[in-house]
């Protein structure tokens, strides 16, 4: 019986040069160890081995992925996966070539982020209750959410040492532990000091803690964050980016300039957060249609 290429020590020798090599986070990492994973699961189905495959192959695979129903965005990530994995290979000498030299990416398909109106906003930031400890903290954590753009991941954690509350500004770790100031208000402030005031002691050093005392987690945050979702009658559509979102396009709502934003949102590419303008100029073209006499 022939060995599954999901045993193949290569990809965790693969895995330890994206963590130690070149400095990425652990979520990403395992984000490749996914894509990778389930390529090789293909790959044991079809009795194919990932050291014996042509362009064809990878072919194949795009076409198993579309027909799960699959978008182009999340196929070509997987592609972009696979393709930096057999980089490695080469350059490490365990295959010859890459069958994914001259291979054709899917055309990706352009999607709006989903966002929030301001008024959207104020209904979610408004919604727990302060008199209640941990509502008192979800505000906390909502209201930094919003004010700095901060992915869900980068929020929690968070720790103590990362705020200087004295000049408004937070030290951000964001993606490739690529390190960024961001600036945030006096409501934020005012939540985050309501917020470190019944903060248990605790060993952690992060600064948002669930129930038991512990860091707490995105998945568990989010899981807080639905409840006033629901409490409010907003949108279930809403996902943990959304808030990120509606910070980048509220700002150059009101006049920011796209580079600004993009340095407060850690973009290390410009083009990345010009999708926002198109969110910005769709709710011009809005404004425009109800209020002009002939719109």
């Amino acid at each position: 019986m022939q060995t599954s290429n999901r045993e193949d020590s290569n990809l965790r020798s693969f895995l330890n040069y994206l963590l130690v090599d070149k400095g990425l986070s652990n979520n990403t990492a395992k984000a490749y160890e996914a894509d990778i994973s389930s390529f090789f699961q293909w790959l044991d189905n079809e009795d194919l081995k990932y050291k014996n495959l042509q362009e064809d192959h990878i072919n194949q695979y795009i076409s198993f992925l579309f027909q799960k129903k699959m978008r182009s965005s999340s196929v070509n990530r997987k592609i972009s996966s696979i393709k930096s994995f057999y980089i490695f290979l080469v350059k490490r000498n365990f295959v010859k070539n890459s069958p994914l030299n001259d291979l054709v990416t899917p055309k990706q398909e352009k999607y709006l982020p989903e966002s929030m109106s301001e008024a959207e906003v104020d209904k979610l930031l408004n919604s727990p209750d302060v008199s209640n400890k941990i509502e008192n903290r979800d505000k906390a954590m909502i209201e930094m959410l919003y004010a700095t753009g901060m992915r869900i991941s980068e929020l929690v954690n968070l720790k103590i040492t990362d705020v200087d509350m004295k000049r408004c500004v937070v030290k951000v770790f964001g993606k490739g532990s690529k390190e960024r100031l961001v600036p945030f208000g006096e409501t934020a402030l005012d939540s985050l000091r309501s917020y470190l005031n019944e903060r248990e002691q605790s060993s952690s050093k992060e600064i948002f803690l669930s129930n038991r005392g512990k860091k707490m987690t995105r998945v568990a945050f989010w899981q807080r964050v639905k409840v006033y979702l629901i409490r409010e009658n907003l949108k279930n559509s809403i996902s943990p980016h959304t808030l990120r979102h509606a910070f980048a396009t509220h700002l150059l709502n009101r006049g920011a300039d796209l580079r600004s934003v993009q340095l407060l949102l850690g973009h290390s590419d410009l083009s990345t957060t010009q999708i926002y303008t198109h969110i910005a100029k769709q709710r011009l073209s809005d404004v425009l249609k109800k209020h002009h006499p002939r719109g």
